[in-house]
């Protein structure tokens, strides 16, 4: 079966509206390496980023936007990295209508199957005034140079006037009619601070379709935010006005509140199919997997109650409902477990496993490891975990190989914990750190051993960092599972996650503050795509 992204490359833009309501797609566009990246703590290694792509590849998303190349070196290494990696999905770079972004955009994708170059500019009267302080026309002439700019490297070009949701209606219009005629494909409509309701965003598609005279040669999107709860509800309204792309990011990640939730989207349009005129491609057998990964990369635990990929998401309490569900389980459920890959993880290596087997497992899962070492030294540590654990489960791989990168980029590594724990004892902690090759040992007292870990590591590095999260979860089931921490610093106007995972949680506590603290370390700064 021939891939989206061949098939946008055998057909012209203009004519791509049309190709769109003849096969009644929705294009499903992921952000969750850009946007949810703007989570604060949430950043992601480019090897990180790769995976993830890999993963939404294989679940058939269809647009890929990989991050903000002009932010960072490691951004556009990342981008870059993605750009080359992903074959079926068309992979996007964000940039803003400066020429500078553009070009460095249009380098980053130069690998990619099929490339497209996300543009934007504010456009509401407080953003104009306050933040470009520029005239209306000064930013249409700045959003036609941009799309201009862009064409340059790709004919697939995306523009957003950000905060459409506050600008004036007759004002979008105008700017939205010039970067058509100048070359855009998608016209991406962002509710940028969730400030809109359904109804009224609903309204506004509709009315920027009918009133833009060239609208028919564009793509209409929408990229909705959360911070009033409604950026599910809106992007739907949206599409059942007219809209043909929405973006999202896997479990909602995002900036402040985050973003419309791909899962929810996809399955909402999937299970309404009486409802909405359109569906989507994508393979939603993997959105589980997709939800376990991101979250373990990020850090940022899925609520137990989220919708779709949450542990309740399909569990039945009351008596009514489990009764209900077991004569007919239409009664309760409106989609099968099975539909969105609950119940996939099954056991799939032990102890006796051999080291072809894994490789082959970690190329099932997307995971490519850079070298031999790696993959020796990972495969090392999963003997070590199946000593300790029965059951090896994929998620457990992916928390491996998580942790061989961070290694690998660590400046400060966990070498040995002693802890001790006694009822009406004070606990205490002895630790041992690797400090660029340079051994320090230090132990402390807490309140409970984590406390002691923490208070013995700060007195070795004395970090000055203010702890804002700590976050314990089950990698898998079972009292043998391996735990994963998150540790959340604060320092000056720097937020990091760290994350670590053990079948010791004392250990994956320690292994996450010093992860946290590494992140710390780093002086790559990254310039935010909004400023």
């Amino acid at each position: 079966m021939s891939s989206f992204a061949s098939i946008l490359s055998k057909i012209s833009f203009t004519s791509f509206s049309v190709f769109l309501t003849v096969n009644s797609f929705l294009i499903i566009f992921d952000t969750t390496l850009r946007d949810g990246e703007q989570s604060p703590g949430a950043s992601m290694t480019k090897e990180e980023k790769v995976r993830i792509a890999w993963q939404l590849e294989r679940m058939g998303v269809d647009v890929i936007e990989a991050g903000f190349p002009a932010a960072s070196n490691g951004d556009f290494e990342a981008v870059k990295a993605v750009a080359d990696s992903v074959k079926e999905s068309v992979v996007c770079g964000l940039a803003r209508a400066i020429e500078a972004d553009i070009q460095r955009a249009g380098e980053a994708l130069k690998g990619a199957q099929s490339a497209r170059i996300h543009t934007f500019i504010a456009t509401s009267p407080i953003h104009m005034k306050n933040k470009l302080r520029m005239s209306p026309e000064q930013v249409i002439a700045q959003a036609v140079k941009a799309v201009k700019w862009a064409r340059q490297y790709t004919d697939n070009v995306e523009f957003s006037p950000e905060d459409a949701g506050r600008s004036e209606i007759d004002f979008l219009c105008q700017i939205l009619e010039a970067v058509i005629d100048a070359g855009a494909t998608t016209l991406n409509i962002p509710d940028t601070v969730g400030y809109t309701m359904p109804e009224q965003f609903g309204k506004l598609i509709r009315s920027l379709r009918e009133r833009i005279p060239n609208s028919d040669k564009a793509i209409f999107s929408v990229h909705c935010h959360n911070d009033l709860g409604l950026a599910v509800a809106n992007s739907l309204t949206a599409v059942m006005n007219g809209a043909r792309q929405v973006e999202c990011t896997i479990n909602g990640l995002g900036e402040r509140a985050g973003n419309a939730a791909l899962e929810e989207i996809v399955m909402a349009v999937r299970t309404r199919q009486d409802y909405f005129t359109c569906d989507t491609r994508i393979d939603a057998t993997h959105i589980v997997a997709a939800s376990k990964l991101v979250s373990g990369i990020t850090g940022f635990p899925v609520q137990p109650n989220k919708a779709i990929v949450g542990a309740n998401a399909f569990a039945h309490e009351s008596g009514i409902h489990q009764d209900g569900v077991l004569k007919h389980r239409e009664t309760y459920e409106i989609m099968r477990a099975e539909d969105v890959g609950w119940n996939a993880n099954k056991l799939l290596l032990g102890k006796h496993s051999g080291r072809n087997a894994f490789r082959n497992r970690l190329m099932e899962l997307g995971i490519e490891l850079e070298s031999e070492e790696m993959l020796n030294n990972t495969f090392m540590r999963f003997k070590e975990l199946a000593d300790k654990k029965h059951e090896i489960f994929d998620e457990d791989l992916h928390a491996l190989v998580s942790d061989e990168v961070l290694i690998l980029q660590e400046c400060y590594r966990l070498i040995s914990l002693t802890v001790h724990c006694e009822t009406g004892e004070i606990p205490y902690a002895r630790i041992v750190i690797s400090d660029n090759g340079n051994e320090m040992r230090a132990e402390s007292q807490g309140s409970g051993p984590v406390d002691a870990t923490f208070r013995a590591i700060e007195a070795l590095l004395v970090s000055g960092a203010e702890l804002q999260l700590f976050s314990v979860n089950n990698i898998t089931s079972g009292t043998d599972a391996q735990g994963e921490v998150t540790v959340r610093l604060r320092k000056s106007d720097r937020i990091v996650n760290g994350h670590g995972a053990d079948t010791d949680i004392v250990v994956a506590s320690a292994k996450a503050y010093l992860s946290a603290l590494n992140k710390l370390c780093s002086k790559l700064e990254r310039a935010h795509p909004q400023v």
